[in-house]
């Protein structure tokens, strides 16, 4: 019973906007008299506020902007009753969708050994043409382009928006690559240090908070976002957008200038449309890199 117990309390619940990663227990240790083993509790990072309890729930107010959690009860006029409390809530209710679409960069010369070498190789501009080309063939009315600051995504940023004139983009450090958080199972090919978790993980945390949402109450039209960013920001994104435990993330995987599609509607639930597509690209141009 007590292990049972014990992964019940492991499971991760993910708290939306306010409240990221459950580290709650994982049954480990030596077993006891009875062949349970002894529970230990894994601290949350600072960052990760408070979660749900119970997996598999969906928390609808992943994003803090549920109504009735923006709505004063206690100011509620007892004379008006429920017709106030209804208009109060339709006045904090979302009417928009949003089209969220995360880009991953394109390839790019690796060993470089500063930042801002690592530009794109000739494969990875052909990528991002194919990628411009992917997005403008949908037609879709777009608002902005929101990329990493770093190398490889400000170039795959502006070989893109060559093909949607008009958007606007805007440059961010949120987006930059990073450790977001530690991978379950662990790989033996890549072990960040504790204190990258530690600083990545908060950011990238910070950049799901500020960017994945439900549209704003004032937002009356369907917005169509493009994110242009890294494949560790991406696939973080995407777990925590669908509440899935977020240390699965490493279990995605992602092809260069590949397109994934989320959307969120106005109640707040999350729907992945595609998950890195790149079957608009020929076989030889694809890369992983």
């Amino acid at each position: 019973m007590a292990f049972r117990q014990a992964l019940q309390l492991a499971a991760c619940g993910l708290a939306g906007g306010s409240a990221a990663v459950l580290f709650s227990a994982v049954a480990v240790g030596k077993p006891r008299a009875g062949g349970d083993a002894e529970p230990r509790v894994v601290e949350a990072p600072a960052w990760a506020g408070t979660a749900r309890p119970g997996p598999g729930v969906w928390d609808p107010n992943w994003d803090r902007r549920e109504p009735l959690s923006l709505v004063n009860l206690r100011k509620r006029n007892l004379d008006s009753g429920e017709e106030e409390l209804a208009s109060r809530l339709d006045h904090c209710k979302a009417k928009a969708t949003r089209h969220i679409f995360l880009i991953r960069h394109s390839q790019y010369h690796m060993d470089a050994s500063l930042e801002k070498d690592r530009t794109l190789t000739p494969l990875g501009r052909e990528q991002a043409e194919l990628t411009g080309l992917r997005l403008a063939s949908l037609g879709l009315k777009f608002n902005k382009i929101v990329h990493s600051s770093m190398t490889r995504a400000i170039e795959t940023s502006d070989i893109i928006s060559k093909h949607l004139p008009g958007v606007c983009k805007v440059s961010t450090d949120l987006l930059r690559e990073g450790a977001p958080i530690e991978p379950d199972p662990p790989v033996s090919h890549w072990k960040p240090e504790a204190v990258q978790y530690y600083e990545d993980g908060a950011r990238i945390e910070a950049a799901f908070r500020n960017y994945i949402h439900r549209a704003d109450v004032k937002q009356q039209e369907d917005s169509y976002e493009i994110f242009i960013c890294h494949a560790n920001v991406i696939r973080y994104i995407v777990c925590r957008a669908l509440q899935f435990p977020p240390e699965g993330w490493l279990r995605l995987s992602l092809n260069n200038g590949s397109i994934t599609h989320l959307v969120v509607r106005p109640d707040g639930r999350v729907a992945l449309r595609t998950l890195g597509d790149t079957g608009f690209m020929p076989p030889d141009k694809i890369s992983r890199s």
